[in-house]
């Protein structure tokens, strides 16, 4: 049996489409969080480029 300092640690950072099988629930709750802070910050960094985009276009079609 493996002592729990002899498991590889598990990244920070999480690959899509990457092997689960060895992580523990904890683990995938560490990724879950950690991805859907990057789902809100993507969905930021949209949100401002959509509306800067747009404020451009209205600009533009003003004159």
């Amino acid at each position: 049996m493996f002592a729990d300092d002899d498991r590889p640690k598990s990244n920070k950072q999480h690959e899509i489409g990457a092997d689960l099988t060895f992580l523990s629930a904890d683990e995938l709750d560490e990724r879950i969080t950690l991805l859907k802070q990057e789902i809100v910050r993507l969905e930021a960094d949209k949100a401002s480029k959509t509306s800067s985009r747009s404020a451009a276009e209205d600009f533009f079609k003003s004159k």
